[in-house]
């Protein structure tokens, strides 16, 4: 049973990499159940402390993915109507990964700014580039937690691989 364990968790970890930069997984809960995997084997020992900080990180970095973009927007003089627009293009843009997205994105701040100030094209456009800078903003930091997640699962599993391999 640890072998599968050990299998399928590393298997999450490298989906949780992939969700880094496909929204249909959810990247750091995808490599956070991987730790948790290992953790449950009986070849290393459960840290639930660890795990209990991991698990906020990737809660965390989760959320801050569909609020990075709306702050970009924000940053680069987007209007509430900007976020909500780049928010709804994000959603609907799930549809059409991965173009999809970041098409959504930067067209749903682009109407939204539009909608509210009609006459400032170059305003609008800069907003809109501004949430497509917070998306890969988020996405990076989604795969630097991928990457921590998937070397602490690599440091446990050499740490203990002579449990695991002990028949060797």
């Amino acid at each position: 049973m640890d072998y599968i364990l050990l299998f399928i968790g590393f298997f999450l970890m490298i989906g949780g990499i992939v969700g880094s930069f496909l929204p249909i997984v959810p990247g750091p809960p995808t490599g956070w159940i991987g730790l948790l995997l290992l953790h449950l084997t009986e070849k290393v020992p459960t840290d639930w402390t660890f795990l209990g900080i991991t698990l906020a990180v990737a809660i965390l970095v989760t959320i801050a993915d569909y609020i990075i973009p709306a702050l970009g927007t924000k940053k680069f003089g987007g209007s509430k109507y900007g976020v909500w627009g780049s928010t709804i293009g994000l959603v609907v843009g799930l549809i059409f990964t991965p173009v999809g997205m970041v098409l959504g994105l930067f067209l749903g701040a682009l109407i939204g700014e539009l909608i509210n100030d009609g006459k400032d094209l170059k305003k609008a456009f800069r907003a809109s580039l501004g949430s497509v800078i917070g998306f890969f903003f988020s996405t990076g930091i989604k795969f630097i937690v991928g990457i921590v997640f998937l070397v602490y699962f690599i440091k446990h599993f050499l740490i203990y691989k002579s449990e695991f391999f002990a028949w060797l």
